[in-house]
């Protein structure tokens, strides 16, 4: 099935909802403003003007208004795979983590799965790299992301996080334990329908993610593509990237909620001042329970604790 995208203006538009008026069906989905179904190619017009012809039939519809806006290009990045032609029009799994570098709060993966007939609509929806979206946008995205899309998201919180890697295992590790179990939690939502490719943000080399995965059962490796940046490769990516990120701000207030003082992001000055307040008033046991204890953060924040105490 092949898919065409055209950009055009409301005049245009309104002859395109003349010509299909017939064949209009009624589409729900956010963003779409008509919807027409051929026999062989399925119409729809989003509100951006953005127009996308679907099935057998779209170049030959899409001809008679104008020169697709989709680009078949292979594209190469700087560390990781070669993409095949044409890599963000297609049916790809893809997954993404976040919290790695932050010293309060989990780390959390999303895998989510986005159909070559969804990528516009989650487009539309408007999914990015996350880099360039806001907290609060995320927010609001992400339920509309998990109502639509089909995903797993995991959150490793601090107490089993501090467990295992005081028994030895590196972040590297841990990442991809859960980049392999969220992705393998989408293929059975998936039964039977195969993605084209899965796409994993890139955080080792594959052979260095894979010698991580030697003792499990079982290792997701059919199809798979690595690249740095790929949130901007793939809207899969990047819907996986927000989902990640939701789920790790719901902990962070959680964690704001039981230490009853806001809980900062990162790993900065003022994430080691308030992790002291906290020692303070809570304890060690209580700062532990909700950080990553072997940053450098602990040792910085127990000095701030020493002065203020003698």
């Amino acid at each position: 099935m092949s898919n065409e995208v055209l950009l055009m203006k409301p005049n245009e538009i309104e002859k395109v909802k003349s010509h299909y008026m017939k064949f209009k069906v009624e589409r729900s989905a956010p963003g779409v403003v008509f919807a027409a179904k051929l026999v062989d190619t399925a119409i729809t017009i989003y509100k951006s003007g953005k127009v996308m012809f679907q099935g057998n039939g779209a170049t030959r519809e899409a001809s008679l208004w104008g020169t697709s806006s989709t680009k078949s290009t292979s594209t190469s990045v700087a560390k990781g795979d070669m993409l095949p032609a044409n890599f963000s029009s297609l049916s790809v799994l893809g997954s993404d983590e976040t919290g790695t570098g932050d010293y309060f709060g989990p780390i959390t993966v999303a895998a989510c799965y986005v159909h070559a007939d969804q990528v516009e609509l989650v487009k539309e929806l408007g999914v990015k790299d996350s880099k360039m979206l806001t907290d609060d946008v995320m927010r609001k995205m992400a339920p509309d992301l998990m109502a639509t899309l089909t995903h797993s998201v995991l959150v490793l919180k601090n107490e089993k996080y501090n467990d295992i890697q005081s028994r030895g295992w590196s972040q590297g590790k841990i990442k991809a334990l859960m980049h392999n179990q969220a992705l393998k939690h989408v293929l059975k939502k998936m039964e039977t329908e195969k993605p084209a490719y899965i796409l994993i943000d890139q955080f080792a080399e594959r052979g260095i993610y894979y010698n991580h995965l030697k003792m499990e059962k079982e290792i997701i490796q059919e199809n798979v593509l690595f690249s740095t940046k790929a949130e901007q490769l793939h809207v899969a990516v990047a819907a996986a990237s927000i989902i990640a990120r939701y789920a790790f701000l719901k902990e962070m207030d959680r964690l704001t909620e039981i230490a009853n003082t806001t809980i900062p992001k990162g790993a900065s000055a003022k994430v080691d001042e308030i992790a002291a307040k906290i020692y303070l008033k809570h304890g060690e046991e209580f700062l532990k329970s909700i950080t990553k204890w072997h940053f450098a953060n602990t040792g910085k924040a127990i000095k701030i604790v020493n002065k203020r105490r003698f």
